[in-house]
């Protein structure tokens, strides 16, 4: 302390000031960030599912809480760019207006578009039918491609491109989620990467250190000792489970891995059943769509909506019949969760791309040479990315539906027969666990149609953060009124980190049908902001050559092969310059390790010869 003040005496007046500034600086942050986290959405009811259920289900809330805020900035992201400049444009704020181009070349009869508004007297049934649909009064609101048919907004002198602004937000919201889920997938990974170097050393913290000596109210007291309760129950199950796997014998081993071999093949078979079921279904529907006569309106509904109702049961019967089998394969809870998640995934996210792989080969079959220049079914479908809108939409709101549904319907009623009658059969099936693998699948599968579904229909992600806003509550009233407490606990740390890569798979999914439709299918002539281009992206290259040509020609070569390659060679140098390092420092800290269980040897070894000495 002497030294310090001598030190402080020899400085300077600015040298003192940046100092006392810079302390004065950390203090203030520190409070704020201290204060901030009382404003973290759902942070009491997180932490009080925590103490009650166990870190492995409170894992499921926080992913939900993480999808609630993306949700909302990608909504914030495309209102500012996209939907609040035509709006501003299309009322005339701020003295805007708004400028339009006809396409050139092109026949008018393939810029004819008339969408099915609702007009004159209309029953409350019609305007149900087109709230869960997505036609009639919602196919004119923003909500839909078609209604961003403007090609430049004037406020006051400055220009602003919309297409090339609706193009750039897509991009911009698909980087943030692919960016924001790689960050958060990393410290996931640290989090399993300490874990798994030495579970010991794990154990160890939590009993040692893992009290939060901080903690004065009595309540968040037991729910801190709850959460290390279930922790500490999880280590102990998984080594209870590990000794088990290890002492088995060669015929259980044999005995195992047949049943596993049987189950995956029944697995496959469901899988196979399912895509060939909704490929039937959509073929069908496609096919009778439009030979009902009018007459038959609510049938005509039924064959339109039999793709999203058979995607909505196989999504909802596939998982639990994979949750049922997965039992019978004596895993480890945390890789039961792994195994059904990614069996799961293929039924999810493969129904979405069955469903649109068959409206693409319908918007671009071409019955005559007519259409064929124009490379889509004009007659069909005038506005085809509203239709692709509209199907999305679809999905997320039976989605919802079903998830409402089975809480009401199926969650409460069972709870009510347990609680009141003795039969044996209702009390053999008793209160169910709650099954995280298939509540997470359902809000990645919800959130991959939001990101496909998002260029198509630009207020999705409102739909969405609403959706998963309402979804918490419902499943936290249903957590904690129907269901019991994991009768084998889950660690949250690998949880959370499988549940980031899931998600990532269904995100790298999403950009295949988003990159097919803006660079390979033709853009619709009649609607939208792409009408006088060929393909969304040509907008891109479009914008490129109003630049200066110095500034034209390196963007040109910073797309070429001639830069693209060894750019791509210098990055993998980088990450295998990245692989060595980390591997050189994973032997660093091995060896540091033995020296510090050396060192204890040995004071060890030094206590008992000065004991030995001492008698």
């Amino acid at each position: 302390r002497d030294s310090q003040q001598v030190d402080t005496e020899h400085l300077s007046r600015w040298e003192k000031w940046r100092r006392t500034s810079s302390k004065s600086l950390k203090k203030a942050l520190s409070e704020v960030k201290g204060l901030s986290s009382y404003l973290v959405l759902w942070r009491q009811d997180i932490h009080s599912i925590e103490g009650k259920f166990g870190t492995g289900i409170q894992s499921y809330f926080s992913f939900l809480r993480f999808l609630v805020l993306l949700n909302f900035i990608i909504f914030i992201l495309v209102f500012s760019f996209v939907t609040l400049p035509t709006v501003i444009s299309k009322y005339g704020i701020f003295n805007s207006t708004i400028a339009y181009i006809s396409p050139k070349f092109i026949e008018d009869i393939c810029t004819i578009y008339k969408p099915s508004g609702n007009k004159g007297l209309v029953y409350f049934y019609t305007y149900l039918k087109d709230l869960l649909s997505g036609t009639g009064f919602l196919e004119v609101t923003s909500l839909f491609y078609g209604y961003y048919s403007i090609d430049a907004v004037w406020i006051s002198i400055m220009r602003y491109n919309l297409p090339l602004a609706y193009l750039l937000a897509t991009f911009a919201y698909l980087a943030l989620s692919f960016l924001w889920i790689i960050k958060r997938s990393v410290e996931g990974f640290k989090h399993n990467l300490v874990h798994d170097a030495d579970p010991f050393q794990s154990y160890c913290n939590k009993v040692f250190a893992g009290w939060d000596f901080c903690i004065t109210d009595p309540h968040a007291a037991r729910l801190k000792h709850r959460s290390l309760q279930y922790e500490l129950q999880t280590d102990l199950q998984e080594e209870k489970l590990k000794q088990k796997i290890a002492e088995r014998s060669m015929e259980e081993k044999l005995r195992i891995y047949s049943l596993r071999i049987f189950i995956n093949i029944i697995v496959i078979a469901i899988l196979s059943g399912c895509f060939y079921s909704i490929y039937k279904v959509t073929v069908f529907s496609q096919e009778n769509s439009n030979n009902i006569d009018n007459a038959n309106s609510q049938v005509n509904l039924l064959v339109q909506y039999l793709p999203s109702i058979v995607i909505t049961l196989a999504n909802f019967i596939g998982p639990l019949i994979f949750s049922f089998l997965i039992r019978f394969e004596d895993y480890t809870p945390a890789f039961e969760i792994k195994l059904t998640l990614l069996r799961c995934v293929f039924v999810r996210l493969a129904n979405i791309g069955v469903l649109l792989f068959s409206l693409w080969s319908r918007i671009s079959d071409c019955g005559s040479d007519k259409c064929k220049p124009f490379g889509y079914n004009y007659k069909l479908y005038p506005c085809w990315e509203s239709d692709v809108g509209q199907e999305m939409y679809k999905l997320m709101i039976f989605d919802f539906i079903v998830i409402l549904a089975v809480a009401l319907f199926v969650d409460f009623p069972r709870k009510l027969l347990v609680a009141h009658c003795s039969c044996k059969l209702v009390q053999w099936f008793g209160h169910k666990e709650f099954e995280i693998s298939d509540n997470v699948l359902e809000i990645i599968y919800g959130q991959t149609i939001c990101w496909i579904g998002t260029f198509f229909s630009p207020l999705l992600p409102a739909i969405a953060t609403i959706k998963y806003f309402i979804i918490f509550y419902v499943k936290k009233i249903v957590l904690i009124h129907t269901r019991k407490p994991a009768a084998r606990p889950i660690r949250a740390s690998s949880s959370n980190f499988f549940f980031l890569v899931v998600l990532l798979i269904g995100l790298l999914l999403a950009f295949i049908p988003l990159g097919v439709s803006i660079a390979r299918i033709p853009s619709s002539k009649a609607c939208g902001p792409f009408r006088n281009f060929n393909t969304s992206w040509e907008v891109i290259p479009d914008t490129i050559l109003q630049f200066p040509t110095g500034l034209q020609q390196v963007l040109f070569g910073m797309a070429s092969e001639a830069f693209a390659v060894p750019f791509f060679v210098i990055l993998c140098i980088i990450m295998f310059y990245v692989i060595a390092l980390a591997r050189a420092h994973k032997r660093v800290v091995e060896q540091l390790r033995e020296q510090l269980v050396l060192e204890s040897r040995d004071k060890m070894f030094l206590i008992r010869k000065i004991a030995e000495a001492q008698r």
